[in-house]
């Protein structure tokens, strides 16, 4: 276990295994060390590598080379002006034969570059037979680099050579975003205005003396711009900018370099975390029965059909789940339908989208109520086949089971009746597209008890009572009015006669008292010629 953590810690040293937030070391000036007491001289060699001598008896790559280390340094001449350095460290085993060490860097499509650290013969002799360490940086390298290593003796001996593969760090690294030019990016910061639809972007730690270019892109393999742009002058002494935005996609970005060639380039993405926003664009092909959907984003989801109950519960269809990534996901022979939906999940999260929500059907139950009970008909806007059977439920089963299913054939726009059997209160009825490959079932219940045979027969009945209760309300009616015009007749002409009367009793009594008038010795004389009759009675007396 021991050799194997060495192992894979000389592994990530030897490949430039630097985080994040790892600050790089400084040095001042580049230069060659080697051991107290052994002088060295470092020159720089271009040419091809000489032809490899045969090695003395005792030489070899593990008794010569020690403890090879290479590590990235970085140079400052000020604020981000900075360059990187291979340094290289390695123990020697120095012997008479050995004249010095032979460092050499090779990338691709680059010239191999070395530099040859001779060794004094004062101090050759001097150190012969100990270890002496040499440690080098002259090798300028740039960020995110493949090199190959080569260590060798000089004068090259065959076969005594020390090779390793090095990564140098990338521009990720905020050591190097910060003071290397070639990964200086600026560093994006931004405020979102939800209501107009608006990024404002704020730029800082930009490359000096140099303009600065802003743009919204979409996220994929490369990040494509949508056309809108922003140019930051570099004499801007507040460096802001307000892009808009039409919609808050996951992968939509804001994307910033510098306006020098092959600028390395800073991305944030506003609004990495709304998912939601990717589950619209379905679209229907009613030709082809066919539901389509294509991520506006890279997506790693699995999107499915469901069917929607009462409950809000989407239950899944079987045999409906497609992986997700980049590409257009069609579900073919698809019943449109309020009740189908689709179903996106990513990781424990899902999401319901119903495209048939706004009521786009391609068929549907007619219910009629007529005479006291309930029709129900299947009207289909394409010729289509259906299932239809009763749908039981039951204390062992209470989401209900069908039983007795039967096929119908509907023609386009020719309504084909469900015969309702039995009596039962709340029966229900069971209708599913049998033609397609994914279909949401319809169970309609009628909600009158009785039957279409008794309702039937009483309708029959109706025609023989609503005739005979008509001719007996309209005898009762002209008997009434013609008992409430004789009462009228009778009461007036009652009124009548008892004027008369009372008009008779008045003249006798006038009479009588005439008459006692007289008999007391004087003469009534009437002052008006109504009295007839009197007036002479009145006369004679006298």
């Amino acid at each position: 276990m021991i050799p194997w953590l060495a192992l894979l810690m000389s592994y990530c040293c030897l490949n430039g295994a630097t985080g994040e937030g790892t600050q790089l070391e400084r040095i001042e000036r580049c230069q060659t060390r080697c051991s107290q007491g052994l002088s060295c001289k470092t020159r720089t060699d271009y040419w091809f590598a000489p032809v490899c001598q045969e090695p003395t008896k005792g030489l070899n790559s593990t008794t010569v080379f020690h403890n090879v280390g290479i590590s990235t340094v970085m140079r400052c001449e000020e604020k981000q002006k900075c360059t990187l350095h291979l340094r290289i460290q390695t123990v020697v085993q120095l012997t008479d034969s050995i004249h010095g060490v032979s460092i050499c860097t090779n990338s691709a499509g680059m010239m191999t570059n070395c530099h040859i650290i001779n060794f004094t013969k004062a101090s050759r002799r001097l150190m012969s037979g100990l270890p002496v360490t040499v440690d080098n940086d002259f090798t300028e390298v740039s960020p995110n680099q493949q090199l190959q290593v080569i260590v060798k003796t000089v004068p090259s001996y065959c076969g005594i050579t020390w090779a390793s593969k090095y990564h140098t760090p990338e521009c990720f690294n905020k050591d190097l975003r910060k003071n290397v030019p070639e990964c200086i990016t600026g560093t994006l910061s931004y405020t979102v205005n939800p209501e107009k639809k608006e990024l404002t972007i704020n730029v800082s730690d930009m490359l000096q003396d140099y303009n600065y270019h802003l743009r919204l892109c979409h996220k994929d393999f490369i990040c494509t711009g949508t056309g809108i742009y922003n140019l930051i002058k570099k004499e801007q002494p507040i460096k802001t900018a307000v892009l808009p935005y039409s919609r808050p996609l996951p992968c939509l970005c804001i994307e910033g370099w510098s306006a020098v060639m092959d600028a390395p380039r800073v991305q944030v993405c506003p609004f990495k975390d709304r998912l939601e926003e990717l589950w619209f664009g379905i679209t229907f092909d009613p030709l082809e029965e066919a539901l389509i959907w294509e991520p506006v984003c890279p997506v790693t989801a699995v999107a499915g059909l469901c069917e929607k109950r009462e409950d809000g519960v989407c239950v899944d269809l079987p045999d409906s789940s497609h992986n997700v990534s980049r590409e257009k996901i069609r579900f073919a022979k698809v019943d449109p339908h309020p009740q189908l939906c689709m179903k996106f999940t990513v990781g424990s999260q899902s999401w319901i989208r119903c495209p048939f929500a706004d009521g786009i059907k391609a068929w549907d139950v007619i219910v009629s109520r007529e005479h006291g009970h309930e029709e129900l008909q299947i009207l289909s806007r394409v010729t289509a086949k259906f299932s239809v059977g009763p749908w039981v439920t039951s204390a062992e089963s209470p989401v209900g089971q069908t039983t007795d299913m039967k096929v119908l054939d509907v023609e386009k726009q020719k309504p084909v009746e469900l015969e309702l059997k039995g009596e039962q209160c709340n029966f229900c009825q069971q209708v599913k597209r049998i033609d397609v490959k994914y279909a949401a079932t319809v169970v309609h219940c009628t909600k009158l008890c009785m039957s279409k045979a008794t309702s039937l027969a009483s309708y029959d009945l109706t025609w023989i009572i609503l005739p005979a209760a008509a001719c007996l309300s309209a005898i009762i009616i002209i008997t009434l009015v013609l008992c409430l015009l004789l009462t009228v007749y009778r009461r007036r002409k009652e009124k009548r006669r008892g004027v008369c009367l009372s008009r008779k009793q008045t003249d006798t009594e006038v009479y009588e008292v005439q008459v006692q008038v007289t008999a007391k010795g004087r003469v009534l004389i009437p002052d008006a010629p109504k009295y007839g009759n009197n007036e002479k009675a009145n006369l004679l007396l006298n």
